[in-house]
């Protein structure tokens, strides 16, 4: 299901039509029904609040005014880095990395910037 912050696909006629994130969910005073509001990826940018129901926020088809509307998820793809990339350590294996005089060199961002 498509919650906050998600990026969502909105097809309109079956054609994709235009990106947005979902900023919040509330519930409609209809039970069942929820009143979620987009920021929809465009120049300018806007805001719709549109009332659906849970099948419609998971992606099932719906109708707005005869016109075919679905929202898909978005779901980045992985990058070739994170397929091959191994475990990341947990917190007790960090501190023991540490305490042994290893573990990662923090750069301090802000001291790098005063070298330039």
């Amino acid at each position: 299901m498509a919650t906050v912050n998600d990026l969502v696909l909105v097809h309109i006629d079956n054609k994709p039509g235009f990106y947005a994130r979902i900023e919040d969910i509330v519930p409609d005073v209809k039970p069942g029904w929820w009143q979620v509001r987009l920021l929809v990826l465009t120049v300018p940018l806007q805001v719709f609040t549109w009332i659906l129901d849970e099948s419609q926020l998971n992606g099932a088809p719906y109708t707005m005014g005869g016109t075919p509307v679905r929202l898909d998820k978005v779901v980045a793809p992985a990058t070739p880095e994170q397929e091959t990339a191994p475990a990341k350590p947990g917190p007790a294996l960090v501190e023991k990395a540490v305490k042994q005089g290893g573990g990662a060199k923090v750069v301090s961002l802000a001291e790098r910037k005063k070298k330039d």
